[in-house]
């Protein structure tokens, strides 16, 4: 039997790369810190994935699991070594703690086989992933391991959403993960050093940054405008399917989606077709609204200091819209209610770094927040800051927003 070997047991881990190996046959490998999870792996061998569909339920058994502890680098190093492919499905946070492992890994089995490649799956949404593996891996193989030609680094573009688990559900079963029905692992096909996987529910793809863009500036730019928009119009929203049932919404967040449809087709030519992208935008408006996610306003918009970056969902569409002289109004717009989002959790709190957001940049101004968190010149992009002032003055009177007159931000 086929080993995958998985570094994280969480969300991805465990609904999404460790259920599509299972399901083809593979045994897998969980690796994670949670002593909990390891034990319980081992003990019973097996864990549900539970399909929160938007009118019915469907339970994936997971089988033929085992976990290891990360803390015992022994054991990880030998399956590591002895690993078919491996997947790292951890957050970035983590990374600088699973790569090493793997480097060990890679060398024990270089000791044993100096012509055995081994495949990487890294299932994290970061640009550029691949080349970030590449660099911390080096650093500990050293010079002397071929690492371009003996380990194939694998980008992917996950988009599977998973479902919040209350801590009733974590209780009545630590194993047991929540997952949407979509089940479609989109990955680079050109950076495999074996052959791909014959796993149901692989897409390789050729030209990999078009899809991880495809991702960023559909999927999260749409997930982002819905929360922003919806916000602004009212505060009081906790869902965000209560926000796109809203005709208005709805229909702002999709034309928001198509206007940065068309920014990619011209970026990518090749790739993509008008059909394709609007199929696309059509099911990912339906899996948002899908009730049984439970995902709210405050999750999906949070983190405005990461997600109003140059490079991400809103900015980063902006900007390639503007270097193919596209119209980017839409994506404006919703870049400007993100200014004025101050949603807050079950508890009543705002996000902390959203309360850096406002103290650091908002408090100095609409254009000081273009400048200096978005990266647009008050110069070059002077048309782009006009017309964001503009949608500022007629956000503020038409939802009588006013955001920076909040208790909490006082106090700290």
């Amino acid at each position: 039997m086929k080993k995958i070997i998985i570094f994280g047991a969480g969300n991805i881990g465990r609904s999404f790369i460790g259920q599509l190996f299972s399901r083809s046959g593979y045994e897998v490998v969980f690796i994670d810190v949670i002593e909990q999870l390891i034990e319980a792996f081992n003990r019973r061998g097996w864990y549900n994935v539970v399909i929160k569909g938007r009118s019915k339920e469907e339970i994936i058994k997971v089988t033929n699991v085992r976990g290891v502890l990360a803390s015992d680098k022994d054991k990880v190093i030998k399956e590591v070594s002895s690993a078919d492919i491996i997947s790292s499905c951890v957050g970035t946070g983590a990374l600088s703690s699973v790569i090493p492992l793997i480097a060990e890994g890679l060398l024990e089995r270089y000791r044993r086989d100096k012509n055995l490649a081994l495949d990487i799956i890294i299932a994290l949404n970061m640009r550029n992933a691949a080349e970030y593996f590449r660099v911390e891996l080096s650093k500990i193989l050293g010079t002397g391991y071929s690492l371009g030609n003996l380990v194939g680094l694998v980008e992917t573009s996950i988009g599977k959403m998973v479902p919040i688990m209350t801590d009733k559900d974590i209780k009545e079963d630590i194993l047991q993960i929540f997952a949407e029905p979509y089940n479609t692992l989109i990955l680079d096909k050109k950076a495999f050093k074996n052959p791909v996987p014959g796993v149901a529910g692989l897409a390789p793809k050729d030209n990999m940054k078009a899809w991880v863009d495809r991702k960023l500036f559909i999927h999260n730019l749409g997930h982002a405008a819905a929360a922003y928009v919806g916000y602004v119009y009212n505060s009081n929203f906790v869902h965000l399917y209560e926000a796109l049932s809203v005709k208005k919404i709805h229909n702002q967040t999709r034309q928001t989606m198509q206007q940065a449809a068309e920014i990619l087709m011209k970026e990518y030519p090749n790739e993509f077709t008008k059909k394709d992208l609007k199929d696309h935008i059509n099911d990912l408006l339906k899996r948002f609204m899908n009730k049984a996610l439970g995902d709210t306003i405050y999750r999906v918009g949070r983190d405005l200091l990461r997600k109003l970056e140059p490079e991400d969902r809103l900015v980063g569409a902006i900007k390639m819209g503007i270097k193919h002289n596209l119209e980017v109004d839409k994506i404006l717009y919703a870049l400007v209610c993100s200014f004025y989002f101050r949603a807050t959790d079950e508890s009543g709190n705002i996000f902390r770094r959203d309360i850096e957001f406002i103290k650091k940049y908002f408090n100095n101004g609409i254009e000081y927040i273009l400048v200096n968190l978005c990266g647009f010149s008050s110069k070059d992009n002077r048309e782009i800051i006009d017309k964001c002032m503009k949608y500022s003055e007629e956000i503020k009177v038409l939802y009588k927003v006013k955001g920076y007159e909040n208790e909490q931000i006082r106090k700290i």
